[in-house]
């Protein structure tokens, strides 16, 4: 097993999911569209493009493509066609339609190869015809002599830039559509839809008011390891470099981390086998766990390992003023160890004091992005960190943040009457 942190990984680098994805191929063979939804760092897309390998070899179609880079629909479409083209039955029956569809643009096309197909075909879609060009495509795929599965990447991130731009939640609406009715068209053999991404796109639709647009889709939850698992992957990256674990290092690993997220076990084990090559030692004890924790995982490195959490998250809430206040919250779940009831009242009232838009109704939305997003969970009155790596980080880049139960209380209104 080779350690291969910060990507999605195959063969000798993929680890368990057993469980998950016996559960995903019976979903997909029964033909459910799947919705698959994390935290950050589980191994969605390893673990969606090792269900596709696995369908592949029982005769399924597999494609695979990723929207994160899509600048706009037509950017998307183009990019979902030009792996539909990689389907070697399809690759013909495209490639001719998409040649009548320039011709129609430009005049007479003498010849289009399936290497330069994705930028002529993103040249001949507008505003006005990405939607049928992208129906022909799903369509195209139900001629596949097997059924198909399409996995589609990042698509939550590709909607919040579409959320950037003129009539972002209009249109983030219409392409949900679109992408609901091409998958749900009446086909004698309709491919299979799979969408995943590392900003949670139940949380973006509801707040957007529209969480009809993807209840077609069956979603599964990928969770962190247990911690026999991470344990057992310590030891089988440790046993493949020849390395040992003293008795109760792995534990101490798993203990830091505080849930086990496939990569931050991976990223720990990188660190672990860096400091035994400048040691010159095999052997890797507890105190050198603390040690890489304390100034490798907390220090420069390591801060910028996590610092996607802060970008996703921007782009999860949507708007600056959401942002503020969720790493408002997050700060003070890090340096008290709890996001209270309390915090949260006082919170509130800050933000009403101020003549904020930030209600109570709001403050439970965000709340709820942060758990489904995994930096927080439930916890008695109030939420706490999942991850003890992700809170020492938090805690860390949250030095001038003032406690709620050290703060004054907001001066109270008084109302004048006549």
């Amino acid at each position: 097993m080779k350690s291969a942190p910060g990507r999605w990984v195959s063969g000798d680098a993929f680890f368990d999911r057993v469980d998950e994805l016996d559960q995903l191929e019976g979903l997909v063979s029964e033909g459910n569209h799947v919705l698959l939804t994390g935290q950050r760092r589980m191994g969605k897309t390893s673990v969606a493009r090792k269900l596709g390998a696995r369908l592949k070899r029982k005769g399924w179609g597999l494609v695979i493509t990723d929207i994160e880079g899509a600048r706009d629909e037509e950017d998307a479409v183009s990019t979902i066609g030009s792996a539909v083209c990689g389907l070697a039955s399809v690759r013909p029956k495209l490639l001719a339609r998409a040649k009548r569809w320039l011709g129609e643009r430009v005049g007479t096309v003498e010849e289009l190869e399936a290497l330069d197909f994705r930028v002529k075909f993103r040249a001949m879609l507008t505003e006005d015809t990405w939607r049928r060009r992208g129906h022909d495509v799903v369509a195209l795929c139900a001629d596949h002599p097997e059924r198909v599965l399409l996995v589609v990447d990042e698509l939550p991130i590709f909607l919040a830039r579409l959320l950037r731009r003129d009539r972002g939640v209009e249109r983030a609406d219409e392409f949900l559509s679109w992408l609901r009715e091409a998958f749900q068209f009446d086909y004698e053999r309709p491919p299979v839809l799979l969408v995943s991404g590392s900003i949670g796109l139940v949380p973006l639709v509801e707040r957007l008011g529209i969480p009809d647009r993807i209840n077609y889709l069956h979603s599964v939850r990928l969770g962190p390891w247990p911690r026999k698992i991470a344990v057992e992957c310590l030891e089988r990256l440790a046993a493949e470099y020849d390395l040992s674990l003293d008795p109760g290092a792995a534990s101490a690993v798993c203990d830091r981390l505080g849930i086990g997220i496939p990569e931050h076990v991976q990223s720990f084990f990188v660190w672990l086998r860096f400091s035994t090559g400048v040691r010159a030692s095999r052997k890797i004890s507890i105190k050198d766990v603390e040690e890489v924790y304390r100034n490798d995982m907390l220090g420069p490195a390591g801060q910028g390992k996590l610092s996607h959490y802060d970008t996703r998250l921007r782009d999860a809430l949507g708007d600056a003023r959401s942002y503020e206040v969720a790493r408002t919250i997050l700060a003070e779940a890090a340096t008290q160890g709890v996001f209270t009831a309390a915090a949260r009242r006082a919170l509130a009232a800050q933000c009403s004091d101020q003549g904020d838009e930030i209600d109570d109704p709001r403050i439970s939305l965000i709340l709820a992005i942060l758990v489904h997003d995994g930096y927080l969970e439930m916890w008695h009155d109030g939420y706490r960190f999942l991850s003890g790596w992700l809170r020492d980080w938090w805690t860390f880049r949250s030095g001038h943040h003032v406690p709620f139960k050290d703060r004054p209380a907001p001066p109270r209104r008084t109302r004048i009457g006549y």
